[in-house]
């Protein structure tokens, strides 16, 4: 039955013109879904949406319906007999790392990174923020039998979880913060992926890695002569998606990738016009999805105690926590010593160790190493999960202080 609503649009002159429209009650319009891309373009409303998805898995991993989460978490629908944890750790992230790659293609262009210096301080921060912790991992694991098998475990930040995070703490905060750690953890997960890639992958398949390469060159290609067809571009994509999966290596990579590789020359250009269609999809379906499903860790009081007389456990948990913070903070204030790279006049020192801290946040691929270092055991997940809730908990404190601080000197 249609109803008569009343909508009142303010004209040019500043006067009100009503009008009658008929719709179907609560029918969603054209302009309501403008309206929701809109605020899930707000990173802030996106970290909302991921972080109430985290606490709803936990909730009913732990509850009396934990097999009912099991089982839909398990369940294998369609193609390439991937679970729906695994669609959404392989096919959902990758459209959020596209996301990812387009935002740090824009910033080595024409944002705060296109200087040399300033692109320099996340990628070594990045690099010695891997290789740290995997030596406090070492460190702490020596003598154990599994010393040889996790020390990549803790080497990953988790970037949706990180950019969540400092989106609903600290969204006033400068926007060359955001782009030092987005930065960060794009080069940390593509160390990550590469080491999964080296170390844990069992067979390594060339010819499907070979045609990916070819699809990405093309898409490259058609993006350089200026070919401009959504569609062809969204093909491509999936195609080499596709290959990377059959190659073996972890397939999030084609979304890095092709969002590297996605022009920026135009106005609006290719990567404006994606980034416009495909943030609101990311940040409102596909990382709240992933975290639901990759969030679901029993906390028993066995597993738990387990967890706190575990040395693999327990440098796992010290890695992320203690040697992320050491590797970030340390690989950037030694660079920029050594004049290697250079700080952004927008920040200080104590917002590069808020973030550091943030960084210890690793989750997704964490719990991706940590399932192929050693299968089927909670002691890891549990250890990952306790370590990024403490390295989430630690940031937010940290952070909100320098948004007070900044507040008040801003007076």
């Amino acid at each position: 039955m249609y109803s008569q609503v009343q909508i009142v649009t303010f004209s040019d002159r500043g006067g009100t013109v009503p009008r009658a429209a008929e719709m179907w009650p609560l029918r969603p319009t054209v302009r309501y879904a403008r309206q929701i891309a809109e605020a899930l373009r707000a990173e802030t409303i996106g970290g909302v949406i991921m972080l109430l998805a985290t606490g709803f898995a936990l909730i009913w991993a732990n509850s009396a319906w934990t097999n009912g989460y099991l089982a839909m978490r398990d369940a294998v629908p369609g193609p390439f007999g991937m679970s729906l944890y695994q669609w959404s750790a392989d096919g959902m992230l990758a459209i959020f790392f596209f996301v990812a790659g387009l935002e740090v293609k824009q910033g080595f262009v024409h944002g705060e990174l296109s200087r040399l210096k300033n692109a320099i301080l996340p990628v070594v921060a990045a690099i010695a923020g891997m290789i740290v912790p995997a030596l406090v991992f070492v460190a702490v694991a020596w003598g154990t039998s599994g010393a040889g098998k996790g020390w990549a475990i803790p080497t990953a930040t988790d970037i949706a979880f990180a950019l969540a995070v400092l989106a609903v703490t600290a969204s006033a905060l400068p926007d060359a913060l955001r782009a030092f750690l987005l930065t960060l953890a794009v080069v940390d997960d593509l160390g990550a992926i590469i080491v999964i890639a080296v170390f844990y992958t069992e067979k390594l398949s060339f010819v499907p890695l070979i045609a990916a390469a070819v699809i990405l060159f093309i898409y490259w290609l058609l993006m350089r002569v200026g070919v401009r067809k959504p569609l062809l571009f969204i093909l491509l994509g999936v195609a080499a998606w596709v290959f990377v999966h059959d190659s073996g290596v972890h397939p999030t990579v084609a979304g890095v990738l092709c969002g590297l590789l996605t022009s920026v020359r135009g106005d609006p250009s290719p990567a404006e016009r994606a980034d416009q269609y495909i943030r609101p999809i990311s940040a409102g379906f596909c990382v709240p999805v992933f975290a639901f499903f990759a969030a679901g860790v029993p906390l028993t009081t066995q597993a738990l105690g387990a967890v706190f007389v575990d040395r693999i456990a327990i440098a796992v948990m010290i890695g992320l926590v203690v040697g992320k913070f050491l590797g970030v903070f340390g690989g950037a204030w030694l660079s920029v010593k050594l004049g290697f790279a250079r700080l952004s006049d927008e920040l200080t020192w104590r917002d590069i160790a808020a973030v550091s801290v943030l960084a210890g946040i690793g989750f997704t691929v964490s719990l991706l190493i940590g399932d192929k270092a050693f299968p089927g055991d909670d002691r890891i997940s549990t250890a990952v999960l306790i370590a990024s809730v403490v390295a989430s908990a630690l940031a937010s404190a940290l952070l909100r202080i320098r948004v007070r601080v900044r507040a008040r000197d801003d007076v």
